[in-house]
């Protein structure tokens, strides 16, 4: 297993009050940030308010991302789709707005696959909760068709972090190409649902990434260890599959506002565990 961390939280969140948002005027100081520190492990992130900005959107920027990324090493393999989460194709009214939701998504994934990104990650949480049969049967149908299929290449993956029960999950995922799709599991959305890891791993065969963060029952991301996930339980369910990817700290921030200081711990919580 390989330990990194998503994009903004080495730096201060430039949009207030938000604890994820891409830092469009300091992604590259951050990944220098993170270099220095060595951890070179990154899961990017793109939002709507300033996706014009993100590299993984404008073609311009991906380039100077793609020379940045040689040249201080950096591995991203995946991307948090928060854009999705704000603007859900299948909640939205207009087939305009439709459109252009589809549009994006398949923006990013084409860019995404330029600089070596596998796991296209999308929320269905809060704003993109899935409500209904209906929602979830737009969802499906779009996300199979085969002309969409073909924007993923062989080893790309669309993962869902979803907030359904286990064993719905499992009927879920299985409507999928499972060569295509799979699950991201959220330690701190599980905490926050009261969610028993001995019943969720029914299926972790299709978890194919990890974001590791602890939150109070119905509540806020707080710091490792101080929240309602049972960490303890959890890594003995990894070790019992033998699960083998990727842990990706989207911890919460420091509140001192030493966010190096802060990652270090969670990354040694992690360490300590494993």
């Amino acid at each position: 297993m390989k330990i990194g961390f998503i994009q903004g939280r080495l730096i201060d969140s430039e949009k207030k009050n938000v604890i994820q948002f891409f830092p469009s005027k300091n992604w590259k100081k951050e990944i220098k940030i993170a270099i220095k520190n060595k951890i070179n492990l990154i899961e990017w992130t793109v939002n709507v308010e300033n996706i014009n900005k993100n590299p993984i959107y404008d073609e311009k920027l991906l380039r100077k991302l793609i020379e940045f990324k040689k040249k201080n090493n950096i591995k991203i393999y995946s991307v948090t789709c928060d854009f999705f989460m704000q603007n859900p194709f299948y909640k939205l009214r207009s087939n305009q707005g439709k459109i252009k939701s589809l549009e994006i998504l398949k923006k990013v994934i084409d860019n995404g696959q330029k600089i070596g990104i596998r796991l296209f990650i999308l929320p269905l949480l809060d704003n993109s909760t899935i409500k209904n049969l209906n929602e979830e049967k737009e969802l499906i149908s779009t996300l199979n068709d085969k002309n969409f299929l073909k924007l993923l290449r062989k080893k790309s993956q669309i993962l869902f972090e979803i907030d359904y029960t286990p064993k719905k999950i499992i009927k879920f995922i299985k409507k999928f190409n499972l060569k295509k799709f799979g699950i991201n599991y959220d330690t701190g959305n599980s905490a926050c649902l009261d969610y028993d890891i001995n019943k969720e791993k029914i299926y972790f065969k299709y978890v194919k990434n990890i974001h590791i963060k602890d939150r109070e029952k119905n509540g806020p991301s707080v710091r490792l260890g101080h929240g309602n996930w049972n960490y303890r339980r959890f890594f003995n369910v990894l070790k019992e599959i033998k699960y083998n990817n990727n842990l990706i700290l989207q911890t919460a921030r420091a509140e001192d506002g030493d966010h190096v200081k802060e990652i270090y711990y969670s990354k040694n919580f992690i360490l300590s565990l494993l």
